[in-house]
């Protein structure tokens, strides 16, 4: 399925980057109060990341991916498991039947949808009750190795920025009048990962290839070269897995 942005390009780099908070992931479930088998559609699943602790916990997942080659690496990754299916379709088209899930996720996904028309469809494709969520793990840009990573960008991408997936998601959900009160939740975590994992996490790192442009390789080199320059094999990165979740309030099927 064609989107305005293409993976295609990054799908196997995105098997190196890092898991989500398993802490944060509970917080949610214990919120909404899931059940082993509840049904939940993963939005956005890409290389089943997100759905892979869903399934963990005995939760029925439809993986939705627009991407083939994304999903193709999904399926492989869950393949053993019965209670995962994918389907090709997008946040704002995911090709689901009406009030057919328990909960809808979007594992750093919601920023690259037309976020109010998501909503909507989330909507749509929830039971009476059921839940929204939305989730990125933000590196902290505080940590000695991840500022020195930023300046390298900031000094090679002008005007570069994240864009919506480091901004606070209340107002967007809120606005909807679909959903709510949201509940934001936060939990830190260090990812160990090798130089070499680090460097292809960054390949994969769609918002810089983005606004890099051609200068992207480059970029990433200098990145590379850096982190080698610290002749350690690997580094800890701490993240944020940060997430909003709120409940259905009302139907639409606009």
């Amino acid at each position: 399925m064609k989107t305005e942005w293409d993976y295609t390009g990054l799908a196997d780099a995105y098997l190196k980057r890092p898991n989500y908070a398993e802490a944060a992931i509970d917080a949610m479930l214990s919120i909404v109060d899931a059940k082993k088998g509840s049904k939940f559609c993963d939005v956005g699943a890409g290389v089943a990341h997100l759905t892979l602790i869903l399934a963990a916990r005995g939760l029925a997942v439809t993986a939705v991916e627009p991407n083939d080659a994304m999903r193709a690496n999904g399926i492989k990754r869950t393949a053993k498991l019965a209670h995962v299916r994918w389907h090709e379709g997008t946040g704002e088209q995911t090709g689901q039947a009406p009030q057919s899930f328990d909960m809808v996720t979007f594992g750093s996904s919601f920023n690259v949808c037309d976020r109010p028309q998501a909503l909507r469809e989330t909507a749509r494709i929830l039971k009476p009750g059921g839940w929204f969520a939305c989730m990125w793990n933000h590196r902290q840009l505080d940590d000695p190795i991840q500022a020195r990573i930023e300046s390298i960008i900031k000094g090679r991408v002008k005007d570069y920025g994240y864009g919506s997936r480091r901004e606070d998601q209340t107002a967007v959900i809120d606005g909807s009048g679909l959903f709510g009160p949201v509940v934001h939740l936060d939990s830190r975590i260090v990812h160990e990962q090798t130089i070499n994992e680090c460097v292809e996490a960054w390949r994969s790192h769609a918002t810089l290839e983005r606004q890099a442009g051609v200068a992207f390789s480059s970029v990433v080199a200098e990145i590379e070269d850096y982190l080698i320059s610290l002749k350690t094999p690997t580094i800890p990165i701490p993240y944020s897995t940060n997430i909003w979740i709120a409940q259905l309030r009302q139907r639409s099927f606009a």
